[in-house]
């Protein structure tokens, strides 16, 4: 039978050291276990989607802690997308008015703010503002989606770095090597950093997060 590690969803370090990456439930349990037992700290939980620390409540027994946490991340509502500007209100079955927007696609209206020539262009479009709008930001998003990828790792590998390395030798050079995306350059600038801390975040800023931290692989 294969064993298929849980994701790196949240890192917990005690100080520079690593302790475990995975669910927040496992995460917030080990950094529990660890103050329980002494650790030097500070215990920080990061969030390795965006690379800041969370406050976590690890009140109460280890089956209560994991009960709440096991269902927090469930009970988020999705936000919805944006509503035709120009949709029609619907009737329902029963002849009253639905109101604006169709919400089975879970749309709500928000306000855009556009030059007179650009509502005169998107005017002249087939289906109308609303359908030539989300046609561009899908374009956008697809023709973009490698470049933003990119900067989202930049910006979770920064913060970071900032939280566990903000006094470390190099920073800011590391920082400036991280941008420019020149990962030769930043992995000489914190090769004397703390093996732990560096190779945590050489994952966040150039790694797949779909896989296993290196550091809880080593550890394993």
């Amino acid at each position: 039978m294969s064993h298929h590690p849980e994701p790196s969803l949240f890192t917990l370090f005690d100080g520079h050291r690593h302790l475990v990456s995975g669910t927040l439930p496992t995460v917030a349990l080990a950094g529990k276990h660890a103050l329980a037992d002494g650790a030097a700290g500070p215990i920080l939980i990061f969030d390795n989607r965006t690379g800041r620390s969370i406050d976590v409540d690890t009140r109460g027994s280890d089956e209560q802690v994991r009960d709440r946490l096991s269902r927090e991340p469930g009970a988020c509502v999705p936000i919805e997308e944006d509503a035709p500007i120009d949709a029609p209100a619907e009737p329902s079955e029963s002849g009253a008015p639905r109101g604006r927007g169709r919400p089975k696609l879970g749309v709500v209206a928000r306000e855009v703010t556009l030059l007179p020539r650009h509502w005169e262009w998107l005017g002249t479009q087939p289906g109308g503002a609303s359908v030539a709008l989300r046609k561009l930001v899908d374009e956008a998003r697809r023709k973009h989606a490698q470049r933003d990828e990119r900067r989202a790792a930049q910006e979770r590998a920064y913060h970071f770095m900032s939280a566990m390395a903000g006094d470390l030798p190099d920073f800011e050079e590391a920082s400036r090597a991280l941008f420019a995306d020149d990962a030769q350059r930043f992995d000489a600038l914190v090769l004397k950093w703390p093996a732990d801390i560096r190779r945590h975040l050489g994952w966040l800023a150039f790694g797949d997060l779909t896989q296993p931290t290196p550091v809880a692989e080593q550890s394993a």
